[in-house]
């Protein structure tokens, strides 16, 4: 086992957390990378508990990860810029489209407090207890209590692998403690890993966190700087509606101008996302020059 620092900014200070790396060779037992597992889910936890750290941001963004994980597994081209499209610029009564759905049903399945609740909202066209049954209590610690939901979601809907890891991640979250569903499994789970049952199953859903924790790691790190950053500049911004914008802003993977409601004028909104550029504070993501979108 090596061990490696990561830096997540704490006020003024840079706090270097050492970081478990599964290397090859090592954690082959079930056994070992259990421990490789619940140290990272440890240190997950600490994150969660940072006030600095943008949650509702951090969680946007890795349902977007998620999302694209599952469409690949699937073999859609669609990747993150089509992904945030789909939803970004949905009129209401429209389809988003195969790939849109998924990235749907990970945005509703973060989006309210209680994992198992969210579950609902993210899987409309199931009978609410069916899901409930899906991922309801097991035994076991919160990895095998997340394996033997996904292993029991597969079984019963093996065309629906999103189900099986929306059900998975909200099983492992519930298991945890934590208050919303936090994408990790995903992260890390390959396709083939889907099709795994019983103890080699449990396996890869350990090395999976182990290997994801550093990806949720250091897309916190990154946000928290960023936050940082628009959080600071803020002051400077006189605009009427400002507070409501950078709010949005600090809550939300991508923000078209027509969402800042809060502004005098669709003009306003695009000039105001257009200083916040030239401020450093955010990005803009599409590299379009209309039906943009920014975030931090």
């Amino acid at each position: 086992m090596t061990y490696q620092a990561t830096d997540i900014p704490a006020g003024d200070q840079t706090v270097s957390q050492p970081r478990s790396q599964v290397t090859p060779g090592y954690g082959e037992t079930l056994e070992d990378v259990a421990f490789l597992s619940g140290a990272a889910l440890a240190r997950l936890d600490l994150l969660l508990t940072r006030p600095d750290v943008p949650l509702s941001l951090l969680r946007e963004r890795l349902a977007l990860t998620a999302a694209e994980a599952c469409v690949t597994h699937q073999g859609r081209p669609e990747r993150v810029a089509e992904l945030r499209d789909a939803l970004a610029f949905l009129q209401p009564g429209d389809s988003p489209g195969p790939a849109g759905e998924v990235y749907r049903a990970w945005h509703l399945a973060i989006g309210r407090r209680g994992p198992m609740g969210s579950l609902e909202r993210a899987l409309p066209g199931y009978d609410p207890q069916e899901v409930r049954a899906w991922a309801g209590e097991t035994e076991g610690g919160p990895v095998r209590r997340a394996a033997s939901v996904l292993q029991r979601v597969v079984e019963r809907q093996p065309r629906d692998p999103v189900a099986a890891l929306l059900c998975a991640e909200a099983a492992l979250s519930a298991a945890l403690g934590w208050s919303r569903t936090l994408p990790v499994l995903t992260l890390g789970l390959r396709r083939a890993d889907l099709r795994r049952t019983a103890d080699d199953l449990r396996l890869v859903c350990h090395r999976a966190i182990a290997s994801a924790e550093a990806v949720v790691t250091r897309e916190a790190s990154d946000l928290t700087r960023r936050a940082a950053r628009l959080t600071a500049v803020a002051p400077k911004l006189r605009a009427k509606g400002a507070g409501e914008a950078v709010a949005l802003f600090l809550t939300s993977d991508a923000v078209a101008p027509a969402a800042l409601t809060a502004l005098r004028s669709p003009r306003a909104a695009r000039r105001f996302c257009d200083r916040l550029v030239e401020l450093g504070a955010v990005r803009e993501l599409t590299g379009r020059d209309s039906f943009r979108l920014y975030g931090v």
